[in-house]
């Protein structure tokens, strides 16, 4: 029998699911239960339960395995020598894909919970408006990922589109390059293309990524593809680029070039005209232009449900005014939604990707991120050089007890400690920019005065206290710009 302790260290270190179970045999040496001898502690069981499982046997741990059709499998494997598979083990609502094999006198088992991988494939694909699509070339066959029927509006009975009818779709001054898509997978190298499809009546920009795989005589058999949703992403490029070309040509003056900015601004975060629903919150967002219309600045805000249920709240600062501190909005805004698009969700890594985006691009500037839970009304939060959030209960206002953080872009390695805070039911979170308190004056009296509009609405919120707070704060700076994003507590 191999060295408990040295297999237990090895895979208490492996980052997948796995276990070395040794058997325990009855008075007649037949196989009467299995003892976890060993097991990964970075992939937890269904319950939750890393390496604390270690000397249980299989009957306590999940007891309605016994004499199933995995239990069966483990005796087999564990008698014959040969190892074995299973695609389709279903337990407590989780379906898993399993591999058995003799080894060190136990079973070494690696399991990957399948529906838990097609819940994140699924989430990335929405947030990223992708799709994966795969095609025989001799059957004529298709399979699509559920991402390629939305961006095609398809209804997923219907099956994949034939390949005459993708065909079809695209505009006629876009077939060329499909045919250089083929020519480019022709001769082995990977096709990356934007195409225009005419789909339901609009024209969306698809961008196709494919690669051809051969069989051994170099013939090809499948070509494999992922599909992107980027008219979004075109159509702002577009807009940016014809305003920044006006700008170039020395059509416009200094203060036009502004107006360009404030445009700039308007169009990559439109302000909703009111209050909106998050989960578990109510939100609005107010954006105060500068008195001075030569001082645009670089203020953004993010709000949004993300598709495992939780928050995200964020406001942030580009250091400098223009075009310049407005390009800087947009990288930092959109960069954010792509990390969130990921699956990223601690506030303090989100920072430390903004932070080194900043570097690189050689601007500064200053973000406080929080990523609530509605389900335990948690909101864990970080920041980065700006004010911390303001808090509004029961008549009294306070701000929330402010972690370090570095600006963004003044070192790029920076960490940003995240900190906790427990929110109750109607309480109030004013996330703001700087151009709220830093007026001409005492900054610490503005501040104050904020403090107190905020308490006395949280005394009675009432059913929607956000449009109140709206008007009281509702009074732009002579000099920078303001943003403020104000929540309630709601459930």
């Amino acid at each position: 029998m191999a060295d408990e302790e040295v297999v237990r260290e090895l895979l208490a270190a492996v980052p997948a699911g796995c276990s070395w179970l040794v058997p325990i045999t009855g008075d007649d040496g037949r196989i009467a239960d299995f003892r976890v001898a060993a097991t990964s502690d970075q992939i937890r069981d269904i319950y939750g339960r890393g390496a604390q499982r270690v000397d249980s046997s299989l009957r306590e741990l999940y007891p309605s395995l016994v004499d199933g059709p995995l239990w069966r499998l483990y005796v087999e494997v564990m008698t014959t020598g040969r190892p074995g598979r299973t695609d389709e083990f279903r337990y407590d609502g989780s379906h898993f894909e399993i591999s058995v094999h003799r080894v060190l006198g136990g079973l070494l088992v690696w399991w990957t919970r399948v529906d838990e991988h097609r819940r994140r494939m699924d989430r990335t694909e929405l947030l990223g408006s992708l799709g994966w699509a795969e095609y025989e070339l001799v059957s004529g066959q298709s399979e699509w990922s559920p991402g390629m029927y939305r961006i095609f509006a398809r209804d997923p009975a219907a099956g994949p589109l034939s390949r005459a009818d993708q065909a079809a779709g695209i505009l006629p001054e876009d077939r060329g390059i499909t045919e250089a898509a083929w020519q480019t997978l022709d001769v082995g190298a990977t096709s990356d293309v934007t195409v225009r499809f005419l789909i339901d009546g609009q024209v969306k920009h698809l961008r196709i990524l494919s690669d051809l795989s051969r069989d051994a005589t170099g013939r090809p058999v499948k070509i494999y593809a992922v599909v992107q949703d980027v008219t979004a992403r075109i159509a702002t490029r577009s807009e940016i680029e014809r305003l920044s070309d006006q700008v170039r040509l020395g059509e416009l003056t200094a203060l036009a070039e502004h107006r360009l900015a404030r445009q700039l601004q308007q169009m990559i975060q439109p302000v909703p005209a009111g209050s909106f629903e998050l989960d578990g919150l109510q939100a609005m967002v107010s954006y105060l232009p500068a008195e001075s219309a030569l001082q645009v600045g670089g203020d953004w805000y993010h709000a949004q449900t993300l598709p495992d249920g939780r928050v995200v709240l964020a406001v942030g600062d580009v250091a400098g005014h223009g075009m310049e501190a407005a390009n800087g909005m947009a990288h930092l805004r959109f960069a954010l939604v792509a990390w969130l698009s990921a699956g990223i969700r601690d506030p303090g890594l989100l920072l430390q990707h903004l932070n080194r985006l900043c570097a690189q691009l050689g601007i500064t500037a200053t973000a406080v991120v929080g990523v609530y839970d509605p389900e335990t009304r948690q909101l864990p939060w970080a920041r980065a050089g700006h004010m911390a959030p303001m808090l509004g209960r029961s008549g009294r206002s306070i701000d929330l007890d402010r972690p370090p953080g570095l600006l963004l872009g003044a070192e790029p390695e920076a960490d940003f400690p995240v900190a906790q805070a427990r929110l109750h039911r109607g309480d109030l979170v004013l996330f703001y920019t700087d151009g709220l308190v830093e007026r001409r004056g005492d900054v610490s009296r503005r501040a104050a005065e904020v403090r107190d509009h905020l308490s006395a609405i949280s005394a009675a919120p009432g059913p929607d206290p956000l449009p109140a707070i709206h008007r009281l704060l509702h009074a732009p700076s002579p000099d920078d710009d303001t943003c403020t994003l104000a929540v309630h507590v709601k459930s």
